[in-house]
């Protein structure tokens, strides 16, 4: 199964291209989409909504897998966030891919083992779980490739088939 993680940002949205099967996990692509500063708030959306159409169109995922809506102190940053959120949920939705979505605190337990993980301890894990030398680099491509990783360890496997029948 081919899965695009996405982690949602208004200045940088990752995004991790993660194949998996039976237990043994490839990455086959990982990076951000980063809008141009300068630009409009309407132009950053509708960039991140091409940039994620770009990436499902070279690597044609079976789904994706997006982090869902977190709200701390902030709620301008979670609306901004949200607004991410909805352009790169629509791309998927437009290439007519199931589109599935885990809380912050679900991705790190899938990955780490805690939901309260720091962010160098789900780099580390993506790491060691994809085979590679370094984490995803920037933060947001590691997080990104954790979602996709989320979904291929818990979406796929025995915990969703419990969820189902509960």
């Amino acid at each position: 199964m081919r899965v695009l993680g996405i982690d949602p940002g208004s200045s940088a949205t990752g995004y991790g291209v993660v194949d998996g099967e039976r237990g043994e996990f490839l990455l086959v692509e990982c990076g951000v989409v980063r809008p141009r500063p300068g630009d409009s708030f309407a132009e950053r959306l509708l960039l991140i909504h091409e940039g994620v159409l770009s990436v499902i169109d070279r690597h044609e995922p079976d789904c994706l897998a997006i982090e869902g809506v977190f709200y701390r102190e902030n709620a301008r940053t979670a609306v901004v966030l949200a607004h991410a959120r909805g352009v790169a949920l629509l791309a998927g939705a437009a290439r007519g891919l199931p589109v599935l979505e885990y809380a912050p605190a679900e991705i790190k337990k899938s990955i780490v083992g805690t939901g309260r993980a720091k962010k160098d301890q789900v780099g580390y894990m993506v790491q060691k779980l994809l085979g590679l030398v370094t984490p995803p680099s920037p933060a947001d491509a590691a997080d990104a490739c954790a979602v996709a990783l989320c979904h291929l360890l818990t979406g796929t496997g025995p915990l969703a088939t419990m969820r189902a029948r509960s």
